[in-house]
Protein backbone atom coordinates (compact mmCIF):
# COMPACT_ATOMS: atom_id res chain seq x y z
CA UNK A 1 0.00 0.00 0.00
CA UNK A 2 2.91 2.49 1.23
CA UNK A 3 5.58 1.49 -1.69
CA UNK A 4 5.39 5.06 -2.90
CA UNK A 5 7.12 5.80 0.36
CA UNK A 6 9.69 2.89 -0.40
CA UNK A 7 10.35 3.02 -3.99
CA UNK A 8 9.57 6.86 -5.39
CA UNK A 9 10.37 8.75 -8.76
CA UNK A 10 12.23 11.46 -6.56
CA UNK A 11 14.78 8.81 -5.22
CA UNK A 12 15.40 7.94 -8.63
CA UNK A 13 15.77 12.04 -9.69
CA UNK A 14 18.49 12.22 -6.82
CA UNK A 15 20.28 9.13 -8.95
CA UNK A 16 20.58 10.89 -11.93
CA UNK A 17 23.79 12.76 -10.32
CA UNK A 18 27.22 10.83 -9.97
CA UNK A 19 27.05 10.89 -6.49
CA UNK A 20 24.75 11.47 -3.44
CA UNK A 21 25.61 13.77 -0.21
CA UNK A 22 26.45 12.06 2.80
CA UNK A 23 24.02 12.49 5.90
CA UNK A 24 27.01 14.45 7.94
CA UNK A 25 27.38 16.60 4.91
CA UNK A 26 23.87 17.07 4.39
CA UNK A 27 23.48 18.57 8.02
CA UNK A 28 26.74 20.87 7.47
CA UNK A 29 25.97 22.60 4.08
CA UNK A 30 22.58 22.98 4.70
CA UNK A 31 22.81 24.46 7.66
CA UNK A 32 25.38 27.04 5.93
CA UNK A 33 22.68 27.42 3.04
CA UNK A 34 20.38 28.23 5.90
CA UNK A 35 21.82 31.24 8.10
CA UNK A 36 24.42 31.80 4.98
CA UNK A 37 20.99 32.99 2.31
CA UNK A 38 20.67 36.02 4.61
CA UNK A 39 23.69 37.91 4.06
CA UNK A 40 22.06 38.06 0.27
CA UNK A 41 19.01 40.26 1.26
CA UNK A 42 21.93 42.96 3.72
CA UNK A 43 21.53 45.47 0.54
CA UNK A 44 18.23 45.80 0.51
CA UNK A 45 18.19 45.86 4.39
CA UNK A 46 20.41 48.82 4.24
CA UNK A 47 17.81 50.52 1.98
CA UNK A 48 14.85 49.50 4.27
CA UNK A 49 16.74 51.42 7.08
CA UNK A 50 17.97 54.49 5.47
CA UNK A 51 14.62 55.19 4.42
CA UNK A 52 12.36 53.37 7.29
CA UNK A 53 14.49 53.38 10.31
CA UNK A 54 13.18 50.68 12.63
CA UNK A 55 10.62 53.09 14.20
CA UNK A 56 7.21 53.94 13.13
CA UNK A 57 8.29 57.28 12.13
CA UNK A 58 10.89 56.62 10.09
CA UNK A 59 14.13 57.78 9.05
CA UNK A 60 13.53 59.67 5.79
CA UNK A 61 9.77 58.35 5.43
CA UNK A 62 7.15 57.38 7.59
CA UNK A 63 6.11 53.70 5.99
CA UNK A 64 2.22 54.16 6.67
CA UNK A 65 2.95 57.12 4.14
CA UNK A 66 4.57 54.76 1.42
CA UNK A 67 2.76 51.46 2.35
CA UNK A 68 3.24 49.93 -0.86
CA UNK A 69 6.92 51.06 -0.99
CA UNK A 70 7.33 49.67 2.39
CA UNK A 71 6.11 46.29 1.33
CA UNK A 72 8.14 45.80 -1.75
CA UNK A 73 11.10 46.30 0.28
CA UNK A 74 9.59 43.55 2.72
CA UNK A 75 9.11 41.07 -0.45
CA UNK A 76 12.41 41.70 -2.11
CA UNK A 77 13.66 41.17 1.54
CA UNK A 78 11.74 37.79 1.54
CA UNK A 79 12.34 36.74 -2.52
CA UNK A 80 16.19 37.56 -1.93
CA UNK A 81 16.91 36.06 0.92
CA UNK A 82 15.28 32.67 0.39
CA UNK A 83 15.63 32.99 -3.54
CA UNK A 84 19.30 32.66 -2.45
CA UNK A 85 18.36 29.50 -0.63
CA UNK A 86 17.22 28.19 -3.99
CA UNK A 87 20.65 29.47 -5.97
CA UNK A 88 22.95 27.73 -3.33
CA UNK A 89 21.18 24.27 -3.27
CA UNK A 90 21.04 24.19 -7.44
CA UNK A 91 24.56 25.28 -7.04
CA UNK A 92 25.53 22.19 -4.80
CA UNK A 93 23.64 19.63 -6.70
CA UNK A 94 25.22 20.89 -9.92
CA UNK A 95 28.70 21.10 -8.91
CA UNK A 96 28.87 18.31 -6.35
CA UNK A 97 26.11 15.63 -7.05
CA UNK A 98 26.38 16.52 -10.94
CA UNK A 99 22.85 17.16 -11.45
CA UNK A 100 20.04 19.32 -12.81
CA UNK A 101 17.06 21.46 -11.20
CA UNK A 102 14.95 19.71 -12.49
CA UNK A 103 16.18 16.37 -10.23
CA UNK A 104 15.42 18.14 -7.29
CA UNK A 105 11.57 17.33 -8.34
CA UNK A 106 10.76 20.36 -10.78
CA UNK A 107 9.95 18.17 -13.73
CA UNK A 108 7.53 20.04 -16.35
CA UNK A 109 4.57 17.86 -16.88
CA UNK A 110 1.24 18.94 -15.20
CA UNK A 111 3.19 22.29 -13.33
CA UNK A 112 -0.14 24.50 -13.73
CA UNK A 113 -2.12 21.34 -12.26
CA UNK A 114 0.05 20.37 -9.48
CA UNK A 115 0.70 24.17 -8.61
CA UNK A 116 -2.38 24.84 -9.03
CA UNK A 117 -3.83 22.27 -6.38
CA UNK A 118 -1.39 23.01 -3.89
CA UNK A 119 -2.81 26.48 -3.67
CA UNK A 120 -5.89 25.31 -3.45
CA UNK A 121 -5.17 22.33 -0.65
CA UNK A 122 -2.87 25.09 1.14
CA UNK A 123 -5.95 28.02 1.63
CA UNK A 124 -8.10 24.58 2.54
CA UNK A 125 -5.97 23.39 4.80
CA UNK A 126 -5.43 26.49 6.75
CA UNK A 127 -9.06 27.81 6.77
CA UNK A 128 -9.66 24.25 8.80
CA UNK A 129 -7.55 25.46 10.90
CA UNK A 130 -9.12 28.70 11.53
CA UNK A 131 -12.48 27.24 11.53
CA UNK A 132 -11.30 24.83 13.70
CA UNK A 133 -10.51 27.29 16.33
CA UNK A 134 -14.08 29.21 15.54
CA UNK A 135 -15.55 26.33 16.61
CA UNK A 136 -14.50 26.69 20.01
CA UNK A 137 -14.90 30.37 20.30
CA UNK A 138 -10.83 31.01 20.18
CA UNK A 139 -10.53 33.34 17.40
CA UNK A 140 -11.97 36.99 17.68
CA UNK A 141 -11.55 39.88 15.40
CA UNK A 142 -8.80 42.24 16.54
CA UNK A 143 -8.99 46.22 16.60
CA UNK A 144 -6.05 47.34 13.81
CA UNK A 145 -5.51 50.13 11.22
CA UNK A 146 -8.52 50.47 8.69
CA UNK A 147 -5.27 51.54 6.06
CA UNK A 148 -3.95 47.92 6.65
CA UNK A 149 -6.69 45.86 7.22
CA UNK A 150 -9.39 44.51 4.22
CA UNK A 151 -9.83 46.04 0.49
CA UNK A 152 -7.29 49.22 1.29
CA UNK A 153 -4.59 46.73 2.10
CA UNK A 154 -5.20 44.31 -1.14
CA UNK A 155 -1.91 45.96 -2.40
CA UNK A 156 0.24 45.31 -0.46
CA UNK A 157 -1.46 41.90 0.70
CA UNK A 158 -0.76 40.97 -3.54
CA UNK A 159 2.42 42.30 -3.01
CA UNK A 160 4.14 40.34 -0.31
CA UNK A 161 2.63 37.13 -1.97
CA UNK A 162 4.44 37.63 -5.38
CA UNK A 163 6.81 37.25 -4.86
CA UNK A 164 7.58 37.05 -1.29
CA UNK A 165 5.99 34.42 0.21
CA UNK A 166 6.19 32.32 -3.16
CA UNK A 167 9.94 32.34 -3.28
CA UNK A 168 9.70 32.09 0.60
CA UNK A 169 7.55 28.96 0.84
CA UNK A 170 9.66 27.69 -2.69
CA UNK A 171 13.06 27.87 -1.02
CA UNK A 172 12.51 25.85 1.92
CA UNK A 173 10.69 23.13 -0.23
CA UNK A 174 13.67 23.10 -2.33
CA UNK A 175 16.34 23.02 0.39
CA UNK A 176 14.28 20.44 2.80
CA UNK A 177 11.98 18.01 0.29
CA UNK A 178 13.81 18.84 -3.02
CA UNK A 179 17.52 18.60 -1.92
CA UNK A 180 17.57 16.51 1.42
CA UNK A 181 14.43 13.98 1.53
CA UNK A 182 15.51 12.37 -1.56
CA UNK A 183 19.29 12.25 -1.43
CA UNK A 184 18.96 10.69 2.25
CA UNK A 185 16.26 8.09 1.11
CA UNK A 186 18.32 7.05 -2.52
CA UNK A 187 21.78 7.15 -0.21
CA UNK A 188 20.27 5.36 2.90
CA UNK A 189 16.78 4.72 3.32
CA UNK A 190 13.57 6.53 3.17
CA UNK A 191 13.03 6.70 6.60
CA UNK A 192 16.47 8.60 6.97
CA UNK A 193 15.60 11.47 4.70
CA UNK A 194 11.68 11.50 6.42
CA UNK A 195 13.28 11.66 9.70
CA UNK A 196 16.22 13.68 9.01
CA UNK A 197 14.50 16.44 6.58
CA UNK A 198 11.33 16.78 8.99
CA UNK A 199 13.70 17.58 12.13
CA UNK A 200 16.30 19.56 9.82
CA UNK A 201 13.30 21.79 9.01
CA UNK A 202 11.98 22.38 12.92
CA UNK A 203 15.44 23.48 13.50
CA UNK A 204 15.39 25.80 11.04
CA UNK A 205 12.77 27.65 12.83
CA UNK A 206 14.30 27.36 16.36
CA UNK A 207 15.51 30.84 16.76
CA UNK A 208 12.34 32.15 15.94
CA UNK A 209 10.48 34.75 18.42
CA UNK A 210 7.91 33.22 20.93
CA UNK A 211 8.92 29.11 19.97
CA UNK A 212 7.16 26.60 22.35
CA UNK A 213 7.96 22.73 22.57
CA UNK A 214 4.39 21.90 21.08
CA UNK A 215 5.44 24.81 17.92
CA UNK A 216 8.64 22.79 17.36
CA UNK A 217 6.58 19.43 17.44
CA UNK A 218 3.85 20.83 15.20
CA UNK A 219 7.14 22.30 12.80
CA UNK A 220 8.87 18.81 12.73
CA UNK A 221 5.09 17.14 12.01
CA UNK A 222 4.90 19.92 9.12
CA UNK A 223 7.89 18.26 7.68
CA UNK A 224 6.59 14.66 7.58
CA UNK A 225 3.14 16.39 6.36
CA UNK A 226 5.25 18.06 3.37
CA UNK A 227 7.31 15.12 2.76
CA UNK A 228 4.49 12.69 2.48
CA UNK A 229 2.78 15.29 0.40
CA UNK A 230 6.03 15.60 -2.16
CA UNK A 231 6.22 11.79 -2.22
CA UNK A 232 3.20 11.19 -3.01
CA UNK A 233 2.78 13.34 -5.99
CA UNK A 234 6.50 12.16 -6.47
CA UNK A 235 6.85 16.14 -7.29
CA UNK A 236 8.35 19.74 -5.75
CA UNK A 237 5.30 21.61 -7.26
CA UNK A 238 2.63 20.97 -5.13
CA UNK A 239 4.33 21.25 -1.88
CA UNK A 240 5.90 24.73 -2.85
CA UNK A 241 2.80 26.44 -3.58
CA UNK A 242 0.96 24.84 -0.45
CA UNK A 243 4.05 25.93 1.93
CA UNK A 244 3.68 29.65 0.15
CA UNK A 245 0.19 30.17 0.56
CA UNK A 246 0.26 28.75 3.81
CA UNK A 247 2.18 31.40 5.46
CA UNK A 248 0.54 33.93 3.06
CA UNK A 249 -2.91 32.77 4.31
CA UNK A 250 -1.63 32.75 7.76
CA UNK A 251 -0.46 36.19 8.24
CA UNK A 252 -1.79 38.49 5.24
CA UNK A 253 -5.48 36.79 4.88
CA UNK A 254 -6.21 36.11 8.45
CA UNK A 255 -3.84 38.28 10.14
CA UNK A 256 -2.02 35.50 12.90
CA UNK A 257 2.12 35.72 13.18
CA UNK A 258 3.80 33.59 10.93
CA UNK A 259 6.04 30.87 13.01
CA UNK A 260 6.35 33.66 15.82
CA UNK A 261 6.97 36.69 13.22
CA UNK A 262 4.45 39.22 12.13
CA UNK A 263 3.92 39.14 8.71
CA UNK A 264 4.99 42.16 6.76
CA UNK A 265 2.17 44.36 5.05
CA UNK A 266 -1.07 44.41 5.37
CA UNK A 267 -4.51 41.71 5.90
CA UNK A 268 -7.67 41.09 4.69
CA UNK A 269 -9.41 39.73 7.72
CA UNK A 270 -7.13 40.61 11.42
CA UNK A 271 -7.86 38.32 13.43
CA UNK A 272 -6.43 37.24 17.21
CA UNK A 273 -6.26 34.25 19.19
CA UNK A 274 -8.82 34.43 22.02
CA UNK A 275 -8.44 31.14 23.55
CA UNK A 276 -5.80 29.26 25.75
CA UNK A 277 -2.24 29.11 24.18
CA UNK A 278 -1.76 25.11 24.27
CA UNK A 279 -4.40 25.51 21.73
CA UNK A 280 -4.28 28.40 19.99
CA UNK A 281 -0.85 28.90 19.14
CA UNK A 282 -0.47 32.28 21.26
CA UNK A 283 1.78 34.68 20.44
CA UNK A 284 3.62 31.86 17.73
CA UNK A 285 0.43 31.67 15.94
CA UNK A 286 -2.02 28.78 14.97
CA UNK A 287 1.58 26.76 14.18
CA UNK A 288 2.31 26.34 17.97
CA UNK A 289 -0.99 25.36 19.01
CA UNK A 290 -3.19 21.94 19.44
CA UNK A 291 -5.11 23.11 16.80
CA UNK A 292 -2.62 22.75 13.70
CA UNK A 293 -1.37 19.61 15.53
CA UNK A 294 -4.77 17.79 14.96
CA UNK A 295 -5.10 19.67 11.46
CA UNK A 296 -2.00 18.46 10.33
CA UNK A 297 -2.14 14.56 11.44
CA UNK A 298 -5.50 14.50 9.76
CA UNK A 299 -3.66 15.68 6.77
CA UNK A 300 -1.42 13.05 6.96
CA UNK A 301 -3.83 10.05 7.54
CA UNK A 302 -5.56 11.61 4.46
CA UNK A 303 -2.40 11.54 2.10
CA UNK A 304 -1.14 7.84 3.39
CA UNK A 305 -4.84 6.85 2.08
CA UNK A 306 -5.26 8.89 -0.44
CA UNK A 307 -5.87 6.95 -4.11
CA UNK A 308 -3.08 6.76 -6.68
CA UNK A 309 -3.73 10.25 -8.21
CA UNK A 310 -3.88 10.60 -12.02
CA UNK A 311 -2.65 13.55 -11.71
CA UNK A 312 1.08 12.71 -10.87
CA UNK A 313 3.74 13.95 -13.27
CA UNK A 314 4.97 11.45 -15.83
CA UNK A 315 8.84 11.57 -16.35
CA UNK A 316 10.31 13.88 -18.41
CA UNK A 317 12.15 12.55 -21.18
CA UNK A 318 15.41 14.67 -20.67
CA UNK A 319 15.92 13.26 -17.36
CA UNK A 320 15.54 9.71 -18.08
CA UNK A 321 18.98 8.24 -18.54
CA UNK A 322 19.87 5.31 -16.44
CA UNK A 323 21.75 6.68 -13.59
CA UNK A 324 24.53 5.69 -11.62
CA UNK A 325 25.54 4.42 -8.77
CA UNK A 326 25.91 6.79 -5.50
CA UNK A 327 29.11 6.87 -4.50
Amino acid sequence: MFSWITQNRLYDLARQGKRLTPWWAVLIVGAVITWGSALFALPIGLVQFVLFGFSPEGTLLRPSDFPLLATFLESMMLAVSFGAIILLVWLWVRLYEKRSFSSLGFERPKVLFLYGRGLLIGVLTFLATVGLMALFGYVAPEISDPAKTGFAALGSILLIFIPGWLIQGAAEEVLTRGWMLPALSARYRPWVGILISSVFFAVMHGFNPNLSVLAMVNLALYGLFAALYALREESLWGICAFHSVWNWAQGNLFGFQVSGQESPAGTLFNLMEAGPDWFTGGAFGPEGGLVTTLVLSLSCAVILFWPQSAAKPQPDPALTKASPEAS
